[in-house]
């Protein structure tokens, strides 16, 4: 990509939330986004992303490996200069995160 060639944002931050849904949780057959995982996603003008996210808990199994799968997926988009990942317990994630899809899926409607 030229330096001159711009990318929409907007239709860059759909592609990386289509990238974020192919990570799922091991434990819990919904991805992490609809899990309510991810609170936050930013792309600055040097298309450089940021994601905050969380976990189910604290101590959570795959705590350092799902960060790290969500960071490798966003940065195999093209648009995508860097992505960084932080992980944050505030707010602590709570079912209520939950899409209605993930929340049908895991039978809680």
């Amino acid at each position: 990509m030229s330096d001159n060639t711009r990318v929409d944002t907007t239709e860059l931050g759909e592609k990386i939330v289509r990238v974020i849904k192919t990570v799922y949780d091991p434990e819990i057959p919904v991805d992490v986004y609809e899990l309510g995982l991810i609170y936050d996603v930013m792309v600055n003008e040097d298309y450089e992303v940021r994601v905050i996210m969380t976990l189910t808990t604290p101590n959570c199994p795959v705590a350092e490996s799902m960060p790290k799968e969500v960071e490798d997926k966003i940065k195999t988009l093209k648009e995508v200069k860097d992505c960084e990942v932080e992980i944050t317990f505030d707010p602590e994630w709570t079912k209520d995160l939950m899409s209605d899809e993930a929340k049908l899926e895991l039978g809680m409607l």
